[in-house]
């Protein structure tokens, strides 16, 4: 199956990237990216062959994954209209809803817009994806198949969703990496060394991480295995309680979906 990229960036690079190293080879991908030096890199790192213009040799592919940044979907997608013949396209851009998509493609709905993260980076990320209820099973496995290629995916039945998605585990990595700021902080406040802050901090979010992802118990169950009465935990947890850190996380959640509401609309105008 021949696959074209439209943007060799960082989310394009890490799809490649997972393909090779899984079930594709570089013969089957293509790049198409107007930046020499994207070009330069994504052909060194990958054997892949790259083009700067989207011509007919670019697009004799199956399967198109447009991954440019959300301000240039509008006049990527508009280029491409008139040269495409009935590809699956994969949108990797963050904001662009179907029904705009399909409007600046003329129309085509053979679509799948995915919504995934900055782990995918590492293969350890996870997308969620949506489609119109007309993509034909195979489509939707194809799509499944390229995006698992980083992570984990999830299908939504909601367009609305991928907002709440984007909101949870598009933004979620900062999120996290905030948290660990704060750790890291507490820990030189408290006369660590910055090599030790360092890894104290990382090891614990990784290990906290992967303990709960191989455990049954819901985190709450887990973070109370840890709360002794009276102890440490539970001092420093009724700080963060006091303060409303969890509603405040909360809140910031829903901040950032109104917000990725807000830039579908914006990111749609013609």
């Amino acid at each position: 199956m021949k696959i074209t990229f439209i943007g060799g960036g960082n989310m394009a690079s890490a799809l490649i990237g997972g393909l090779v190293a899984g079930h594709a080879t570089a013969a089957e991908i293509r790049v198409v990216d107007p930046d020499p030096t994207s070009r330069e890199r994504v052909q060194t790192s990958f054997g892949v062959a790259v083009f700067d213009t989207a011509g007919s040799a670019a697009l004799d592919c199956e399967v198109l994954v447009i991954a440019v940044k959300p301000q240039q979907m509008r006049q990527v997608a508009s280029g491409l209209a008139p040269l495409m013949s009935g590809q699956l396209v994969i949108s990797v851009a963050a904001g662009i809803r179907f029904d705009d998509l399909s409007r600046w493609l003329g129309g085509h709905r053979r679509i799948a817009r995915t919504m995934p993260n900055t782990p995918a980076l590492i293969g350890e990320g996870i997308t969620a994806l949506f489609a119109a209820p007309e993509l034909a099973p195979q489509d939707r496995d194809i799509a499944d198949k390229i995006l698992s290629a980083v992570g984990q995916t999830i299908w939504v039945d909601d367009e609305a969703q991928i907002d709440a998605v984007t909101a949870v585990s598009g933004s979620g990595p900062a999120y996290v990496f905030y948290f660990m700021e704060a750790m890291h902080a507490g820990a030189l406040a408290m006369g660590l060394s910055e090599a030790h802050a360092r890894q104290l901090t990382l090891a614990t979010f990784g290990g906290a991480a992967r303990l709960a992802a191989q455990s049954a118990d819901t985190p709450s169950v887990l973070r109370e295995r840890v709360t002794s009465k009276g102890g440490t935990t539970a001092a420093a947890l009724a700080v963060m309680a006091a303060r409303g850190v969890d509603r405040h996380i909360v809140d910031a959640i829903e901040a950032a979906c109104r917000r990725s509401a807000e830039l579908g609309i914006e990111f749609g105008r013609d």
